[in-house]
């Protein structure tokens, strides 16, 4: 692909919006599902539910905001239920809004335990709705690369995968859900729970799980580094996240018994989104060309360096992905009995870091 090619996201242009409420505003809100449903034409934001505050007027001019969740869920124009509450809210308003007959999105981690989860995928069935979950991580642009350079297959024999998620945040923001609760909170169920979902994506269920939590903050209460070692048959997959990274290092490390593949930074759409742009934005999701991967390989006697492109990312899959799954009957991207099974290897990093031993699965 020609680097200098402008790159817009892929949008749906469809007359049968979806009509959907979204639960909260806050940065989640704002940052991540306000935008992408703001262009997605597939979609209206009919309600928005924030208790004092009208910070979705801008954004939605024409919805309701109300102050009572329970107003969605007995809004028989609302079909779907985007969750995007603090962790700890997210079983009974799934529960509330699946048992009210509404399809739901929901952010990660869909639930505290794996228990909550099946038993929310146990009543959408019953109810006949759709329940996922909003790992937009997997159409970040440089694990879209990543699965492409695995499935090339230059690197050869996989020996060894390694995915950080690092960053430089010291200080402790102070009554804040995320920086308080109990073992479920903090890093590792915050961002972990994609990390482990991709790996979950490329290769499936661990053999084995060794994990390392700790709390590496002045005055931090939860777990703010990890440090995962999930083993498969021929190789292993290493997960790391600290909030002390002051310069980070590759965002993945692939080792194969022919090569390497580095890649550095992480995925811009965030950031993007931080700053106020929109994701149907021309060159959307767009890597400049000094972070691309690099690739290094033998093949015949001869080596090899490449820059590898990065695939531009894009959020919005998701939507269309749902939007296909709810109007279309397409098969479902994101599966909750896939977000089940990653809170279950959630579940054992937590038994491995109690017991101080590996865990067999």
């Amino acid at each position: 692909m020609n680097g200098s090619l402008i790159f817009a996201p892929k949008l749906r242009c469809m007359a049968n919006k979806i009509k959907t409420a979204i639960a909260s505003f806050g940065m989640s809100g704002l940052v991540f599902h306000g935008p992408l449903l703001k262009v997605n034409a597939g979609y209206e934001v009919v309600q928005v539910f924030e208790r004092s505050k009208n910070n979705s007027r801008e954004m939605f001019p024409n919805a309701q905001i109300v102050r009572k969740y329970e107003d969605i869920l007995q809004n028989p124009e609302v079909e779907l239920v985007v969750v995007n509450t603090p962790d700890f809210l997210h079983f009974e308003m799934v529960k509330e809004a699946l048992l009210a007959g509404k399809h739901v999105i929901v952010e990660k981690p869909v639930t505290k335990k794996s228990t909550e989860a099946a038993e929310l995928l146990k009543i959408a069935k019953e109810n006949n709705v759709v329940f996922t979950v909003f790992q937009n991580r997997r159409w970040d642009g440089d694990f879209l690369t990543v699965k492409k350079v695995l499935k090339e297959g230059k690197l050869g024999r996989l020996v060894e995968f390694e995915s950080h998620y690092d960053r430089y945040r010291a200080s402790i923001v102070p009554d804040t859900w995320k920086e308080e609760g109990d073992e479920y909170s903090g890093v590792l169920h915050n961002l972990g729970s994609h990390m482990v979902d991709q790996v979950y994506v490329l290769f499936g269920k661990p053999i084995s799980v060794t994990a390392f939590l700790k709390i590496q903050r002045t005055d931090g209460k939860v777990y703010d580094y990890y440090n995962i070692r999930l083993e498969y048959k021929d190789f292993t997959a290493i997960l790391r996240s600290t909030y002390l990274a002051k310069n980070p290092g590759p965002r993945y490390s692939i080792f194969g018994e022919k090569g390497t593949f580095h890649k550095w930074e992480i995925d811009p759409q965030e950031e993007m989104l931080k700053e106020g742009h929109m994701p149907d934005e021309l060159n959307w999701g767009k890597e400049p060309e000094k972070i691309w991967g690099s690739l290094v390989y033998e093949n015949d006697g001869v080596d090899y360096n490449e820059a590898v492109e990065t695939i531009p990312g894009n959020y919005n899959a998701v939507y269309n992905n749902l939007y296909d799954v709810i109007r279309n009957g397409a098969m479902l991207e994101v599966k909750p009995e896939q977000s089940i099974e990653v809170l279950k290897i959630l579940e054992t990093c937590l038994e491995s870091n109690r017991l101080k031993k590996t865990i067999s699965i």
